[in-house]
């Protein structure tokens, strides 16, 4: 069974555009789309992790680095790192902890998450991915493989979109890494470093530069300068850096395709545009928000999910919320390629502090809101299936209220329009083909007695459980009800219905009763274990918001 926040995404068909972060994502690990373009990296993020990503970013302070450190016996400054074999010590593992709302778990409180950094100046000023930490409530720091000694961390600043973010440990004096001279060059020896997978232990693989530039768009960030290597990177290494053999870096990994053998790393000249900046506590292309983009099936409906909200940020001012779908930003609807490409190129167009239009999904509530990144705060102005007030398809928002009702039993719960108050959750009683059966149900309308009696009473009935499924598949029961409604309605079509729980089809008919209303007949089992149950929903239409409410219906119910 799933929650209703999930199901919520069942009528959508949302999904994230399946990328690979080298960071582990949840007890399983991240999932990964094998496919890279010339122009996109669809790749995983690499960050080991209990659960996905944190939220509730902790709030940054500006912290400048040391005075150059003092020259040691080599005449190097001391601390620095000149050999791959003292690479580890200036390496560090980072745990990162919140609470977030993730588009396919759902609210994940106090998830942790594990991935690599590595600092650059000795008095603990370090780099990592923002994808690591941007969010966290708190920050862990082990440094070198060291588990005995544990420092904490804030966030100086971080960049949404350069995948990039600087953290100040909470004490000094530590080796540090220089940064590579040079461009890097395809066949050039590289090494990563890192520590994958949650584990403690350093780990360093090996591997040559494959491609010296290529693009970096991801659901998660998009990265204009990109180094694709064979060094392999694992669920973990996020943050971590690939170096020369001189313990030089020359890049910082991001990102990999298992299937196809394949690493990528945030070049050294994409993050020295931005490192300054964050070191001085701003952030980079950035409006505040843990966000990813995700795409429905058909394509319809894109944006950018937000798992949690900074505090103070544009997007908190603006009211954007966690669990909200960023849908258009200045009209331009975001994430239609399933990356964060357009959402990134409309940051990078204007200043931090100019004033942008900005259009959201609230899955929670089903409302449309509109308002300004820097100016007027969000506001409803309309609801999904309706229009919005002021767009250019006129009429007028939807303002339907809903709410949740159990069966008797306490195995079916939805949520039905509050208008339907007269609600029946008695068990339905029925023969079919000689056998008795006896299943959980709810019908729901206005006035009852009209809808039991009619076609001019809008109203739902659904039942649910095993007996049903005894009569056979859903194409057998939608041919077993059609009986309902030959005499006073027309058959109109036969749909096929599916979402990432449940599959089946649905009938339409027509010109029911002397209104000539609508009446939907649907038939659904579990995609999982399909003999388990049936589900059998009808719907009597007699008003346009009563396709919402099917919408609405099939986007909360819960069966188990």
């Amino acid at each position: 069974m799933k929650s209703p926040f999930f199901k919520a995404f069942a009528w959508m068909a949302i999904l994230i555009m399946a990328v690979s972060l080298a960071c582990n994502l949840g007890s399983g690990g991240a999932t990964s789309t094998p496919k890279v373009t010339s122009t996109t990296v669809e790749a995983t993020p690499t960050q080991e992790a209990s659960q996905p990503k944190t939220p509730k970013k902790a709030v940054a302070t500006s912290t400048a680095p040391t005075d150059t450190p003092a020259a040691s016996a080599s005449g190097n400054p001391k601390g620095l790192v000149t050999t791959l074999d003292d690479v580890q010590s200036a390496t560090i593992q980072i745990e990162s902890e919140g609470t977030f709302i993730d588009p396919q778990v759902g609210v994940v409180v106090n998830g942790a998450g594990r991935g690599s950094g590595f600092i650059i100046d000795p008095s603990g000023i370090a780099i990592t991915n923002n994808h690591v930490v941007t969010g966290a409530a708190t920050l862990k720091v082990w440094v070198g493989g060291n588990q005995n000694k544990t420092y904490h961390a804030r966030v100086l600043g971080a960049s949404e979109c350069s995948d990039l973010a600087v953290i100040q440990l909470d004490k000094g004096n530590f080796p540090y890494l220089a940064w590579h001279d040079g461009a890097p060059k395809v066949a050039m020896p590289v090494y990563a470093a890192g520590f994958p997978l949650g584990d403690p232990t350093f780990t360093m693989t090996n591997g040559t530069i494959s491609k010296a530039q290529t693009n970096g768009n991801t659901s998660w960030a998009s990265i204009e300068n990109v180094v694709e290597h064979t060094a392999t990177i694992n669920p973990g290494n996020s943050g971590g850096p690939l170096v020369d053999a001189n313990g030089k870096v020359v890049a910082v990994n991001f990102a990999s395709i298992k299937e196809t053998s394949q690493y990528f790393a945030i070049a050294r000249d994409e993050a020295m545009m931005v490192i300054d900046q964050l070191k001085a506590g701003h952030d980079v292309t950035s409006i505040g928000v843990n966000g990813q983009a995700v795409v429905s099936q058909d394509g319809s409906i894109s944006g950018i999910w937000v798992s949690s909200v900074k505090s103070g940020s544009p997007a908190d001012k603006a009211g954007v919320k966690a669990g909200d779908i960023i849908y258009q930003i200045e009209g331009l609807v975001l994430a239609t390629d399933g990356t964060m490409k357009d959402y990134c190129n409309i940051l990078r167009s204007h200043k931090s502090s100019d004033t942008l239009s900005i259009k959201v999904l609230r899955f929670a509530t089903q409302e449309i809101l509109e308002g300004e990144l820097n100016g007027r705060e969000l506001k409803v102005t309309g609801t999904f299936g309706g229009s919005t007030s002021g767009g250019s398809s006129g009429g007028s928002a939807t303002s339907a209220t809903y709410t949740q009702v159990t069966d008797d039993s306490n195995s079916i719960t939805m949520e039905i329009p509050s208008e339907w108050s007269q609600v029946d959750g008695s068990a339905w009683n029925s023969t079919w083909s000689g056998q008795d059966f006896s299943v959980p149900s709810i019908t729901a309308s206005a006035n009852l007695d009209n809808y039991n009696k009619g076609y001019d009473e809008s109203g739902v009935f659904f039942a649910a459980g095993p007996e049903i499924a005894k009569i056979g598949g859903y194409v057998e029961l939608l041919d077993g009800v059609k009986h309902w409604y030959t005499d006073a309605c027309k058959f109109d079509s036969r749909n096929d219905y599916s979402d990432d729980m449940y599959e089946g089809k649905y009938d339409v008919y027509k010109d029911c009763g002397s209104n000539k209303n609508l009446v939907w007949v649907l038939v659904l089992r579990p995609k999982v274990e399909q003999t388990a149950y049936l589900i059998l929903m009808e719907v009597k239409i007699t008003k346009d918001s009563d396709i919402d409410a099917i919408k609405h219906i099939l986007a909360t119910f819960q069966v188990g």
